[in-house]
Order: C-alpha cells, then structure tokens, then sequence
C-alpha cells in the first residue's frame, strides 16, 4: 500500500510584486510501505516545498495528496496539526532540542500534545525510543551533555516515540562530521531494514542518498529522474552536474 500518493501537485507563490513562482510544477509520486527515498535536487527544485507539503506544514495550490489513503491537501490547519503530530515523524537539519530540557523529557514532548496525561506511560514509551536508538544510559542528560550525534539520536527517538506511519528527515546529517553521518545513516537503515519505517529524506549529499534505496531527483519543480541510486548517482547518472 502507498503511504504517499500524489497526482498533479503544483505549489504556487506569489511575491510582494504580484509575480508568481512555481516551486512545483504536477508532481506525481508514489511511496510505497517501507521504502527509504532520498529527495534531491539543486537550489529551487522545488525539493524542500515538496517536503513541506509531504509534513502537512504547507498546502499545495492544486493537486492531490493522499497519506494513508487520506486526502490530506485540503484539510485545514488544525486538521493538519493532528496528522502531523499521529502519523508523521520529523527530523531536521537543526535538531530542535530543547535546551535545558533532558533527553527524556525532549521526547516526551510530542506524547503531552497528543494528550497522554499519564506520566509514567510517557515515560515507559521515551525511555524505551531512547533505548531504541542507544542512548538508554543519557536519558536524563540535557542537549550540552550530548555529542551532535547523541543530539540526532535523540530528535529521532522524538520522531519515533508516536509510532508514525512516516519519518520525514530534512538533512539530518547537515550538521554531523562524516563519522557522524554514517552512524545516523546505519540507524535509518536499520529501522527501515529491520523493522519496515517508511522513510522520506532530503539531502544534498550523494554520499548519504546512495544509502536510501531508492532517489527521486527535483529539477525546475519537476521530477527529473526517480530510480535507483545506481541509476541516478553512479557515473552517467541523471544527477551529474545538476546537483549543486
């Protein structure tokens, strides 16, 4: 079944001048239960809209977008607040920790707005994302206790701790030494290779993208190419000289 299904979606802007940009341009997509995508694409693809709008934090101008099965492009904000906390999960370049908040309390947060009042079921359930991601022995350290790494690690026990039907990831290595890298990149293998998580992530990075399973490359608010890493990344391939 496709957690994410899009038929004919166009984003439009209009600046302060009145001119009209099109940062997506009839964007038909599909993203099948446990596939780990990676989205590409120089400046202005068009690559971050389209993530926006995949995270319900933008609507599309015209077009469908069905999560689930659910047509999610027209919902209203609130509605799309609920989807966003209940069935997607984030993860961002900027790990967006709270700063004197401990790593257990950090991924707790997402359980308070979803209305669990019962302090010992949040608990059990941070504890056990923590765990799940190997910073069992830091939960009660605050983000200037952890590693960049560690600090990842816990934004993904955070996106993790609802159990989503999605993990959206917007250059979550951008921050991270190459080391660093690599070892988030093992962990998102594993929770897709392991346990089926559907997984979208933009990068800019070949490296990392020729770790997902699949690559979808944006150009000009189009898809320019969708296959492979092999096909799209490796010498030939649709993405040299347009990745910038």
């Amino acid at each position: 079944m496709a957690v994410i299904s899009v038929r004919g979606l166009t984003r439009v802007y209009r600046t302060e001048g009145g001119v009209e940009v099109h940062a997506l341009r009839g964007i038909d997509l599909d993203i099948e239960a446990g596939e780990f995508v990676a989205i590409m694409g120089p400046s202005g693809s068009g690559k971050s809209t389209m993530m926006n709008i995949l995270g319900c934090l933008d609507q599309p101008t015209s077009g469908s977008y069905l999560l689930d099965g659910q047509e999610v492009a027209d919902l209203s904000q609130d509605q799309r607040a609920l989807i966003r906390n209940r069935r997607i999960g984030f993860v961002f370049q900027g790990f967006n920790l709270l700063a004197r908040t401990s790593a257990l309390e950090n991924v707790e947060l997402p359980l308070l707005y979803r209305g669990i009042s019962d302090g010992r079921e949040r608990h059990r359930m941070a504890v056990r994302a923590l765990e799940h991601v190997g910073l069992g022995k830091r939960v009660d350290h605050v983000p200037t206790q952890l590693s960049g790494g560690e600090q990842q690690r816990v934004a993904i026990a955070r996106a993790l701790v609802g159990a989503p039907s999605l993990i959206l990831a917007d250059e979550p290595t951008g921050n991270l030494d190459t080391r660093t890298s690599d070892d988030v990149m093992d962990l998102f293998r594993a929770l897709n290779q392991d346990e089926g998580m559907t997984l979208v992530m933009v990068t800019h990075e070949p490296d990392v993208a020729a770790r997902c399973r699949r690559v979808v490359l944006f150009r000009d608010g189009q898809i320019l190419g969708d296959g492979s890493p092999e096909e799209i990344l490796g010498r030939g391939g649709l993405a040299q000289g347009v990745i910038s």
